[in-house]
């Protein structure tokens, strides 16, 4: 099912058998990450759920088990992306279970009203959104070499056309705190590290897909105040800011997850079940900002990730 604007993550997986395919959810405590489980489990897919407070997501565990066909395996355990070490005890945990990971879906993500510090010291949307998920990617990539074909989604966000990065202070460490500037640049670094991860992994049988779900009514926008509810719908033609259920915006996760039609072909930027492609014009509400998806600045962000984080991608297996 391809160009399905309002299909349901069911919908789009009706048919689709998942059985014995391991897929790993970030931010599945609620939300998108929640319904994306959901949906998997009911496809039949074994999960691992990542959740910064695995008590707090309880129900959604919960719910993603109530649904899972018998046999499936669906557990949780913790992942605070705001520190690389939890990150990399995530990682490592899973793989003393698994030698094969199919699918990773990189959904968790942060909108920071104010400028705070993750434990590393980046700036805290950067931090979560790029760096905290550049760092489990790599330490799981031999899995999902191991599990090829297999596929890496990054949950992006039309955000990007906020802001390009800011390569002179990606940190906001000498220039005013911006929460939009901020969340923007993340959301187009989840963009570049999809295209330089496909670029790299392609060859080990590993495609990456950059997603955006559409305007969901989730926690992420809890922070935001009429003013800047007001300077977003002055950014849409129509004036008018629909938000779409989790149901809708799961559903080009999970197409992304498995489309038949994404066979063989990645470093794309996905939107309504359907690759989607640069802007046409700067009110065009489809497609990406060029800087985006931008090959030579993809190479230097990952440059730089590696650099911040100490994390470098392993050796193919002999």
């Amino acid at each position: 099912m391809s160009g399905a604007a309002r299909a349901t993550a069911d919908e789009v997986l009706a048919g689709v058998e998942l059985r014995g395919t391991l897929v790993v959810v970030t931010g599945a405590s609620g939300g998108l990450g929640a319904e994306t489980a959901r949906s998997l489990a009911a496809a039949g897919a074994d999960l691992v759920l990542g959740m910064r407070d695995p008590a707090r997501g309880a129900a959604a565990l919960a719910a993603a088990q109530a649904a899972a066909r018998p046999g499936a395996r669906v557990t949780a355990a913790p992942l605070d992306l705001a520190s690389l070490a939890s990150v990399r005890a995530f990682a490592d945990a899973l793989l003393d279970e698994h030698e094969r990971v199919d699918v990773l879906i990189n959904n968790a993500g942060v909108m920071s009203p104010t400028l705070t510090r993750t434990a590393e010291g980046f700036e805290p949307d950067i931090g979560v959104n790029h760096l905290g998920h550049y760092v489990l990617t790599l330490r799981l990539a031999g899995a999902l070499a191991a599990g090829a074909p297999a596929r890496v989604v990054n949950v992006g966000s039309r955000a990007h056309r906020s802001s390009d990065i800011v390569w002179e202070d990606p940190h906001f460490r000498a220039r005013p705190y911006d929460k939009w500037i901020a969340y923007g640049q993340s959301k187009t670094a989840n963009s570049l590290f999809t295209v330089e991860l496909d670029r790299r992994l392609a060859p080990r049988g590993v495609r990456a897909y950059v997603v955006f779900p559409g305007m969901i009514g989730t926690g992420l926008f809890r922070h935001l105040e009429e003013d800047d509810w007001a300077m977003l719908r002055a950014r849409v033609p129509s004036g008018r800011i629909e938000a779409l259920p989790v149901e809708v915006g799961a559903a080009t996760i999970v197409w992304a997850a498995t489309a038949s039609e994404l066979d063989g072909v990645g470093g794309v930027y996905v939107e309504d079940c359907a690759i989607s492609g640069e802007m046409r014009a700067p009110d065009d509400p489809r497609g990406y900002m060029p800087y985006s998806m931008d090959g030579e600045a993809a190479r230097r962000l990952w440059e730089w990730s590696e650099r911040e984080t100490g994390e470098r991608l392993p050796p193919e297996r002999s």
